[in-house]
């Protein structure tokens, strides 16, 4: 610092006269910012949902939802990953309406071509996933930033027709409906907060995004409509022409601009039409009375992908978080996990309304979207719970204002719950620490739910799948008790028949091991991966093979070995009640010395339309013959 020939007093006055003239400048744009909060702009109008239950409420204003979070958050700040990039608030403006939209009439010729659907959990409910097919024949898939459109069927014409590259943000799943396309996806930003001088001086923001697309020309995708909300992508399902995504935001955080000078900070969430946007109003935002050690903003958004002249609307509750969510044909239910319990919001949903109805709370965790259902108006949902470091599994049921009416709670103490799938009055579920229990469990009488049967036998399934009324697949691994100690040690991958006819007396009536132990499939973490058309008799999963080599060990290969990938690519089977699981093949994406360790010609969805067999990876599409699996063709996306 160089000496300017000031006295001490001099000095001190002008640090200060500095000083104050800094924070002054601060104080200025918080308070213009805090104006904007607070509503001193109008604000654009969006179409409402339906008024919230009286089982929820909404806030006063922005000083109301701030002085919540101040009392209800049991930390003191919440590092803010997600939130406004810039802090800034949206003036009032229209939506903007794409007036040179296709119109609605004009749609392409429905066609008949039978063809696989992506597995879904509800039917009539369809997941994003990043493979989708339709019945003219064409095929749309998601390869990094690109999601590509292929003429697929017939094979002889099988090509690409288009790809759309994404610079602003990366897809992460697709729906088809009719002549439109609608991409989901995500984008992260690293954001400098400017007047954070300790703890953190950056934080995460995360939009999600959803583009649709006319794609009544194949080879020309026309963007049609852009909507974001701030916060990162949780989950979307499309029921008929409408779109429901979800997108969660931290809520507060604190800002420290010099010591002992703080801001409570609220990220309200942020909507986007077309390029317009505006932040969620307090007001609109629906909560529960509890408290937690932080909140985040979860918004749903119902867009309506066929007719874009229909704005979008949305639905903003404030909660701990969310986990996982379930979805009907009516309702939607939001998770999120605490402490040792987990907290159930209901939404009402039809077309473009999203009603809050009713929050309640279980004890315990939920493991996926599986461990949850809902039948004739009850919901149903599996747990875990944990006493004394021990764990004990729970299923309860819930009437529609989400209360408890019935219970069975303590199941397989200390073991791990794998599985769970509700099929009509019956709730499966597997656990496993030793041998794996299949739980076959009642629920006729929702207010008492009791295990009908039990089955034990080597290996566990991390996938049920229905194969009948009276019949499940399921997908795991094989295992081998350990010699010392209460646990197992895994195996290769295994697919397994259980007859749960005999209710009492369920029992695995066919399985089939695939490789060693260190052999691995999406399956296991991925439901969309799995094909399955009991028409057909046809399984289809993507495996990745491992195999022990036997002379590294001469006195005999030890259970905790693990094999060497040899092999990645789909397994096809025929499955039967009568012959069990028949191997026809594999196909892979991996040939003339690639590498195994090329995950980008690793095989990660099947599909079939009509008698041609689609197997996916991020390099290329691969057609076989349904019959005889025979090579038809290849064509190459990245």
């Amino acid at each position: 610092m160089h000496y300017t020939g000031e006295s001490p007093m001099q000095k001190e006055i002008k640090k200060r006269a500095q000083f104050y003239g800094v924070a002054a400048v601060l104080i200025a744009v918080i308070l213009v910012s805090l104006c904007y909060q607070l509503g001193y702009i109008p604000q654009v109008p969006l179409p409402q949902p339906s008024s919230s239950s009286s089982l929820m409420s909404t806030f006063s204003s922005y000083e109301d939802l701030r002085g919540f979070l101040k009392t209800k958050s049991k930390a003191s700040w919440t590092y803010p990953y997600y939130g406004s990039s810039d802090g800034r608030f949206f003036p009032a403006g229209p939506w903007l309406t794409d007036t040179n939209a296709a119109p609605l009439s004009g749609f392409g010729e429905s066609g008949d071509l039978q063809h696989s659907t992506t597995n879904v959990q509800v039917a009539g409910v369809d997941e994003a996933d990043i493979v989708k097919t339709d019945d003219k024949g064409y095929l749309y898939l998601v390869t990094g930033n690109n999601v590509s459109i292929l003429k697929a069927y017939p094979p002889e014409e099988a090509r690409l027709l288009s790809t759309i590259t994404f610079d602003d943000m990366t897809p992460v799943g697709i729906f088809v409906k009719e002549d439109r396309l609608a991409v989901l996806g995500s984008k992260y930003n690293m954001v400098q907060e400017p007047y954070l001088v300790s703890r953190y001086g950056y934080y995460t923001e995360m939009t999600t995004y959803t583009k649709v697309y006319d794609i009544s020309d194949r080879t020309h995708p026309d963007l049609l409509r852009t909507v974001t909300s701030s916060g990162g992508y949780i989950s979307s399902r499309m029921i008929g022409e409408y779109v429901y995504f979800v997108a969660s935001q931290t809520a507060y955080y604190t800002l420290e601009i010099f010591p002992n000078v703080t801001i409570d900070k609220v990220n309200l969430p942020r909507i986007e039409l077309d390029g317009n946007a505006r932040n969620v109003d307090a007001s609109e935002v629906c909560y529960s009375n509890s408290s937690d050690d932080s909140f985040l903003f979860t918004t749903i958004v119902a867009l309506n992908v066929k007719n874009t002249a229909e704005n979008p609307t949305y639905q903003t509750l404030m909660m701990g978080g969310t986990s996982a969510i379930y979805v009907s044909l009516h309702d939607i239910y939001i998770t999120f996990q605490g402490y040792g319990q987990t907290s159930i919001y209901r939404l009402r949903i039809e077309n473009s309304t999203i009603s809050p109805e009713a929050q309640g709370e279980v004890p315990g965790n939920v493991l996926n979207q599986f461990s949850m259902d809902e039948h004739n108006n009850y919901f149903r949902i599996a747990t875990t719970t944990w006493t004394n470091w021990t764990s004990q599994h729970n299923v309860y049921v819930l009437d529609m204002n989400m209360s408890i009416v019935g219970r069975l709670e303590n199941l397989a103490p200390s073991e791990n719950l794998h599985s769970a799938r509700f099929v009509g009055n019956k709730c499966y579920l597997v656990t496993f620490k030793k041998t794996d229990p299949l739980f076959v469990i009642n629920l006729t009488d929702p207010t008492s739910p009791a295990v009908l049967g039990e089955l034990e036998i080597p290996g566990y399934s991390d996938y049920l799948h229905p194969y009948d009324e009276d019949h499940l697949i399921g997908v795991g691994k094989e295992t081998v008790e350990a010699e010392q100690g209460y646990f197992a040690w895994y195996q290769g991958i295994k697919v397994a028949l259980f007859d749960v006819s005999n209710v009492s007396n369920p029992l695995q009536i066919a399985n089939y091991t695939i490789g060693d132990r260190g052999s691995d499939s999406p399956v296991l973490r991925e439901h969309k991966a799995f094909l399955f058309d009991k028409s057909k008799n046809l399984l289809v999963i993507p495996v990745l093979v491992a195999e022990v080599d036997q002379s590294q060990y001469p006195g005999g290969v030890p259970s905790y070995a693990y094999g060497q990938a040899v092999w990645q690519g789909a397994y096809v089977f025929n499955v039967t009640l009568n012959e069990g699981f028949v191997f026809r093949g594999g196909i892979t994406h991996i040939e003339n010395g690639i590498s195994i360790s090329d995950s980008n010609h690793y095989v990660e969805r099947s599909l079939y339309i009509e008698n041609v067999l689609y197997t996916v990876s991020n390099a290329k599409v691969k057609l076989n013959s349904l019959d005889d699996l025979a090579f038809l063709k290849e064509i190459k996306v990245n």
